[in-house]
């Protein structure tokens, strides 16, 4: 409903998932691993699926850039955390700002949920596939802005 998303496969699970406006087809066999990330991100979209289960591969991470995504990944369906919570969440109280780094470079967006990162006072800050999606993601959780 969102899109058409390239799923990237790593050894020790999903590496990277972007979003593309053009149609993509596997040059080969599609793995297990990137048949499972399609059907939870199916059923995420349609409202079955509340948190995903399939492995992640977020090695090449830096240890600042893991803890937020990790910290991050916590984060229900249908919440939103400003990023001095998840800074504070993350171990880092005051850096929002890197943080906000963190977030911006996230390499596996709805999965990890970057979208469900806001500004302090309700505003929806920023998302680097831009606002209009933000808010379709959010709003397909039931989170308006």
């Amino acid at each position: 409903p969102v899109g058409t998303w390239l799923i990237v496969p790593g050894r020790a699970g999903i590496a990277a998932i972007r979003f593309t406006r053009r149609r993509v087809r596997p040059s080969g066999p599609v793995p297990a691993m990137v048949r499972r990330c399609m059907r939870e991100l199916n059923a995420h979209f349609a409202g079955r699926l509340s948190a995903f289960t399939v492995p992640l591969d977020l090695t090449g991470l830096t240890p600042f850039r893991r803890r937020v995504l990790v910290a991050l990944r916590r984060v229900p369906r249908g919440r939103t955390i400003t990023y001095g919570e998840l800074a504070r969440r993350a171990g880092c109280p005051g850096g929002a700002r890197a943080v906000g780094g963190a977030v911006g470079a996230n390499p596996l967006p709805v999965i990890i949920p970057c979208h469900r990162v806001i500004a302090a006072g309700g505003r929806p800050g920023g998302f680097g596939l831009g606002l209009p999606l933000k808010r379709r993601l959010l709003a397909l959780e039931g989170v308006r802005l």
